[in-house]
């Protein structure tokens, strides 16, 4: 006897209760979908057409869709996602920040137990983040206990104002199925919803300015112009060089519109301006200067993040960690000897196409041809598009929440090609939306059937899930001591990247304090400072990682010492 949910534990014919394989399985379920668009896809078209038009009804829908469909794979195999990368730890330490109702922490005393990657030490103990995703996180520990509810928060809200958005550009029809595409896309399969250093919020600044373009052109009323200011002002808040872009963008976008729209511009200035005032003082309270930022405070001192690949290489001015040192060596190495040429700039951005997958779905690039219908009035978006992936080429590097900005106006390229298509074959529109559904319910059933198997083959899906670096079985160890912890992390000299010294922002009051093995003589001063602290010592490079009581050591271990490896991509860094 078995549970009907047997049948879907294994992917191998020999190995499955029905004998069906993998390919077996998504036909049945392609076929199954089919069946039944053909029976009810009349009454769904017209519950859709019903309820398109009910704004608020949908922008609340789609606002909750995305985080009931997280949640519910958190009640299975993929709970709340755990952070694992050092910009994770740096946008934690931002929002911790923000929680305790202020923009900086003091400096450490022994401040050169903690360091670490994108985390300044000096002046201030801060991030080198800005505001944006780290007010999302702060909100969702002072609300909920829990940073990653203002994530959840924030991929809901996206969803909801792609709909809104997409109602000034497009009909109610459109409007919904674009919302929709966003929940697929950026919602509970996406990195954007299952990481902490987002693109969420970015998306929803964009959403709030491209959405109050159209809504200007036909009403140049004080509220629009301020909606208009608010989206450029959270991109101020989340990316500013792309906020540069944006607003650049804008003054040609409006310099297009009936003079009318220029009466709604002292709102949007004065919530812009709100805006540039609290980047001027958390920038005062983080660095000492109200025009650096933390990030070029970071550059200056740590040499990363790299440079724009128009300006040189930087010199670190502050002895680094070995970690910090090689990092550094392979960001300057991928930035590369020198400045940009034309020719470099160039081949770096058609390297940089296959980003774009993941702002449309497989099936919507059978229908981005037909974009091209409408060229005549959507021209000046398409070439906010080329503007923003210009600028951006600067960066040595490249990640889809750089121009997460533009994911609304992704989203309408994709609607405005389903409505050219539709013009010559309601059917094709029609299939290909389906498909782009059945797609994502494809993988969101191999999540939520908890078939590992399949996991890998993903394309831009990104569930954190799992514990590859045994972050959770140490944390779990540590949660078995009552009292405070002291843990000190040893490396080994191969050791690559991986960071496991991140802290709270008030780092005296944490339950756990993690502090870089400096040698038991030099810890000693450290163990002086916290002596109502347990002390353990992490094996950070043993297989798996080991947590031991800290003592005595019978023999010093090595100083560390890394050498760049010939070859190394980012994703090492990570």
């Amino acid at each position: 006897m078995f549970y009907l949910f047997d049948w879907f534990r294994s992917f191998l014919p020999l190995h499955n209760p029905i004998g069906f394989g993998v390919v077996d399985f998504i036909e049945l379920g392609l076929g199954l979908m089919l069946v039944l668009f053909g029976l009810l896809g009349s009454q769904i078209a017209r519950i859709a057409h019903a309820l398109a038009r009910r704004t608020a009804w949908c922008m609340a829908i789609l606002f909750v869709l995305p985080i009931a469909l997280r949640l519910l794979l958190a009640l299975g195999v993929h709970p709340i996602p755990t952070p694992n990368v050092s910009d994770d730890f740096s946008y934690l330490l931002l929002g911790d920040t923000l929680a305790h109702f202020r923009l900086a922490n003091p400096p450490h005393p022994l401040h050169r137990f903690f360091e670490t990657f994108y985390v300044l030490q000096e002046p201030t103990y801060s991030s080198i983040y800005p505001l944006g995703q780290g007010i999302v996180l702060a909100l969702g520990e002072l609300i909920f206990r829990s940073p990653w509810a203002g994530v959840a928060i924030s991929a809901g809200a996206l969803a909801a104002l792609a709909y809104w958005m997409l109602r000034g550009w497009t009909t109610p029809e459109w409007s919904l199925a674009g919302g929709l595409l966003c929940v697929i896309e950026f919602g509970p399969l996406s990195h954007w919803m299952n990481s902490y250093w987002g693109g969420a919020v970015s998306a929803c600044a964009g959403c709030l300015a491209f959405g109050a373009l159209p809504r200007l052109r036909a009403n140049p009323s004080l509220w629009n112009g301020a909606l208009l200011g608010l989206g450029i002002g959270i991109e101020m808040l989340s990316r500013p060089f792309e906020s540069v872009l944006l607003v650049t963008a804008f003054i040609f976008l409006l310099a297009l519109s009936r003079r009318a729209a220029w009466k709604a511009m002292p709102a949007a200035a004065l919530v812009i301006t709100a805006c540039a005032g609290l980047i001027y003082l958390h920038n005062k309270r983080v660095t000492g200067d109200g025009l650096t930022l933390p990030y070029a405070l970071s550059r200056y001192q740590y040499g990363i993040p790299a440079a724009f690949t128009i300006q040189p290489n930087v010199v670190p001015h502050r002895e680094l960690t070995p970690q910090q040192r090689l990092a550094y060596q392979i960001q300057a190495s991928v930035h590369g000897e020198g400045t940009d040429t034309f020719r470099s700039w160039f081949f770096r951005l058609a390297g940089r196409a296959g980003f774009y997958r993941f702002f449309f779905p497989a099936p919507i690039y059978l229908a981005l041809p037909f974009c091209f219908l409408f060229v005549r009035s959507y021209w000046p978006l398409l070439l906010t598009i080329f503007w923003f992936a210009g600028g951006t080429n600067f960066y040595p590097y490249f990640y889809p929440h750089y121009i997460a900005a533009l994911a609304g106006v992704f989203v309408l390229v994709s609607v405005v090609s389903l409505a050219a298509l539709s013009r010559f074959s309601p059917a094709a529109a029609s299939l290909i939306l389906f498909f782009c559904f059945a797609h994502f319910a494809l993988w969101y059933g191999v999540h939520f059937g908890r078939n590992e198997a399949m996991w890998r083959y993903e394309s831009w899906d990104a569930i954190n899930y799992g514990d590859p670096d045994g972050r959770l079985a140490i944390q779990s160890e540590l949660s078995k001591t009552p009292g405070k912890k002291l843990v000190f992390v040893r490396y080994r000299p191969q050791h690559r990247i991986t960071e496991w010294v991140f802290n709270a922002a008030d780092i005296d009051s944490a339950p756990v304090v993690w502090a870089r093995d400096l040698g038991f003589a030099a810890n000693q001063e450290l163990i002086r400072y916290y002596p109502d602290r347990k002390q353990f010592l992490l094996e950070a490079d043993a297989r798996p990682p080991t947590l031991e009581p800290y003592e005595i050591p019978r023999r010093e271990a090595p100083a560390p010492v890394s050498k760049p490896p010939s070859k190394l991509k980012f994703e090492d860094v990570k």
